[in-house]
């Protein structure tokens, strides 16, 4: 999978409506089969992360912390690939495989956004879960719905401030012709192009970058490690199992989703299990053992049913 910035005639400078060539693949055939393969991974993404977003919504029973949790990330990855499958689509059908200098960065402010914020809701759930499992008498008192909703509307805000780096992209220069391993226009990889001193933003990007990333690695870690203590120390197995449940889910996609983050410099096909894959899973490993999820989808697509019958 290749993404191509195209000739740039001398020079790009910010404002100048130059464009940027996205190529996936040069075979038709090769093209037809990527196409109907994002579609369908989008299709799956949307309707899944949809679904949980409506069940929380109407079941009063799901507004907790836990599942505010995870409302709030279906709510990020839906538009996470929103962000950059669309255009994909797009180019894979269309002669002209392009995309704007101004809407790659605009691609880029909201990818750099939702992946921070998507580390800090893992972050928060992570932190949820160690408050059930190794606090669960004085869960209700810490955990409380305001508290949630606070600590989200920190997630939000501090996540606004990766803004200040793609706003500085804007000041870049780009020429020449390139070829780069990448589906989306990725800050790391538009550097690399550049014409102009990038050094304020390569600094900035370590340390806002090292800054969100290992704060909220460092919270599901030390999450986790005292979820694993706790849970070694409880003597009935079947209650050892029953607090592993409780977690697993969560662990999952952060492994997931780390997993995928730390590989996507060094292979292409990451790239897509990062951008596409790891959203359209979440809602299948967060709903599929979820007994509340269950009901809630089920009494959201009764609903739904009914209005469309009558």
């Amino acid at each position: 999978m290749l993404q191509t910035i195209g000739e740039m005639h001398g020079g790009n400078q910010s404002g100048v409506s130059d464009f940027m060539i996205l190529r996936i693949s040069e075979s038709p055939e090769d093209q037809q089969v990527l196409f109907w393969m994002f579609l369908f991974m989008y299709l799956v993404t949307v309707v899944g992360n949809g679904l949980i977003i409506l069940a929380i919504g109407s079941d009063v029973h799901l507004h907790t912390p836990m599942y505010l949790s995870l409302a709030n990330l279906s709510f990020t990855d839906l538009f996470f690939v929103t962000n950059t499958v669309p255009k994909i689509l797009v180019n894979l059908q269309s002669l002209n495989k392009a995309i704007s200098y101004t809407g790659c960065l605009t691609q880029l402010h909201f990818l750099v956004f939702l992946v921070t914020l998507d580390n800090f809701i893992l972050a928060t759930m992570a932190y949820d879960h160690y408050m059930v499992i190794c606090h669960p008498l004085h869960y209700v008192t810490a955990m409380s719905l305001r508290l949630c909703i606070l600590l989200f509307s920190f997630c939000w805000v501090i996540s606004f401030l990766c803004f200040f780096l793609t706003l500085l992209m804007s000041r870049v220069t780009f020429c020449g012709s390139q070829k780069i391993p990448y589906i989306f226009c990725e800050m790391y990889v538009l550097l690399r192009l550049a014409c102009s001193n990038t050094q304020v933003i390569h600094t900035g990007q370590m340390v806002l970058g090292c800054f969100f990333f290992f704060t909220s690695l460092g919270i599901i870690i030390m999450s986790y490690a005292w979820i694993v203590r706790s849970i070694l120390q409880i003597p009935s197995a079947s209650s050892k199992y029953k607090a592993f449940s409780t977690c697993a889910s969560n662990l999952a996609v952060v492994t997931l989703f780390y997993g995928t983050l730390c590989m996507v410099y060094l292979k292409a096909v990451a790239t897509v299990m990062y951008a596409v894959v790891t959203p359209m899973m979440n809602p299948f490993i967060y709903s599929l053992r979820n007994k509340d999820m269950h009901a809630a989808l089920r009494i959201l697509l009764l609903v739904k049913a009914y209005w469309i019958l009558t």
